[in-house]
């Protein structure tokens, strides 16, 4: 792709990696195919190389930002599957979220979206103000009818129950049973320790019990992905710097072999510590650090291994690998290995369809693709069919052993971009 970026504006760090990024885009349009709002809405401006245009067009004229610019930037789900698509490796999430940021500092927004936004950016990252914000939504419910807009919306997807602090994200230390193998440090988080804190004692209970000890680190909180994606990033790199000095003092304590994340979009946050306090004398080579150490909790079990867990004892299960995880931080094999080792298991790895209203005749047009070990070419034509009432089709890989009843011949043989299923970026 061809920038017009002046002399004085490379001068600038991150306009330099900006301009470095577009000038590896090719316009193939494969990203296309796998970008969620555009195959929803089938607009260019709302796929990864229509945003990636208006992204550039934004940063050369250094103007401030139209609101229907805007729009379409803020309809990315930064879900990184484009990456994974993407042939010449267009980094597309640090040109997104670039973006984001300058939007945030030149767009002026709607004073109820301002409101809004702040409101959000406030009450998400903290898990009390948080839990204390759920009762109130489930006590508003009733009345729901009489908010406006996006507020609405938020009251009525409130659960009917909040359960209070499960005690485990104190902080503390959990001692490993038996010998002690390795000595991490846990990210609680924010909104999962609210919605779902049984995760986080379901991880503290697995660590320990294969000779884990798991560190809560005082001082440790949010992973800043939250405000760092509405394009607030101040309160982004505090929230970095502030994990990043507790889990120092945790390795001073008496070392760290992992920091062990359990939300797949927290562990792509941390692993880009590096990258986002880069220009910081202060903070660079701390952050670069810290990202190092940042393991997903498969990674860590996948090196650890299962023990103690028989064939018979492991039940049929069903994964759906979040973005995250795998374009993300292309996690792809660790969490399905889980279940492959034993007789007698199986594991579902489902991949959901787009269930959602799709322009009856979006066709998309696509190059043959005749890249090494591929053994079929991309359609030259993907033709989406019109929604039905009936459920949509899924379709499924398999992590198995070869005791699994499922025959071989039945697997898929390609994925939805034509690629043989072995090569697919889904699974």
């Amino acid at each position: 792709m061809r920038t017009h970026f002046s002399t004085a504006q490379l001068a600038d760090p991150h306009l330099k990696e900006a301009n470095d990024i577009f000038r590896k885009c090719v316009h193939c349009g494969f990203c296309i195919s796998t970008c969620p709002t555009y195959i929803l809405l089938g607009d260019e401006l709302d796929s990864p190389r229509g945003r990636i245009y208006l992204i550039k067009n934004m940063l050369e004229n250094d103007k401030p930002v139209a609101a229907a610019v805007a729009k379409h930037l803020d309809r990315c789900l930064s879900c990184l599957s484009c990456m994974t698509a993407c042939p010449s490796g267009v980094d597309y999430m640090h040109l997104i979220d670039g973006a984001r940021v300058h939007v945030e500092k030149t767009l002026s927004r709607p004073l109820t979206e301002r409101i809004l936004r702040s409101f959000l950016a406030l009450v998400l990252p903290n898990p009390a103000i948080f839990r204390l914000a759920l009762i109130g939504a489930h006590l508003a419910r009733p009345l729901a009818g009489f908010f406006p807009g996006r507020l609405k919306g938020i009251i009525g997807i409130s659960p009917a129950s909040v359960s209070g602090p499960a005690g485990v994200e104190r902080p503390q230390v959990f001692p490993a049973e038996a010998t002690r193998r390795k000595r991490v440090a846990l990210l609680t988080g924010c909104v999962q320790q609210v919605l779902r804190p049984a995760i986080n004692e379901a991880t503290v209970r697995l660590l320990t019990r294969h000779g884990c000890e798991v560190v809560v680190a005082k001082g440790a909180g949010c992973c800043g992905a939250f405000v760092h994606h509405l394009g607030k990033e101040r309160a982004a790199l505090a929230a970095a710097r502030a994990n990043i000095a507790a889990w120092e003092r945790a390795a001073d304590a008496g070392g760290l072999d992992a920091v062990v994340v359990n939300a797949s979009g927290c562990g792509t946050m941390v692993k880009d510590y590096g990258h986002m306090l880069a220009d910081d004398r202060d903070w660079g080579e701390r952050a670069a650090r810290i990202a190092s150490l940042a393991k997903d909790v498969s990674e860590v079990m996948a090196g650890l291994g299962l023990n103690g867990v028989t064939g018979e004892a492991r039940p049929a299960v069903t994964y759906q690998s979040p973005c995250s995880l795998q374009h993300g931080q292309q996690i792809l094999g660790e969490p399905k290995r889980g279940c492959s080792p034993a007789p007698a298991s199986k594991c579902w790895r489902r991949r959901k369809s787009i269930s959602a209203a799709v322009p009856p005749a979006l066709t998309t047009s696509c190059s043959p693709i005749s890249l090494p070990g591929l053994a079929t070419a991309m359609p030259s034509t993907l033709r989406i069919p019109a929604p039905r009432s009936s459920p949509p089709v899924t379709s499924a890989a398999w992590c198995r052993s070869p005791a699994s009843p499922r025959s071989p011949s039945s697997i898929p043989s390609s994925c939805s971009t034509g690629r043989p299923a072995g090569q697919c970026p889904w699974n």
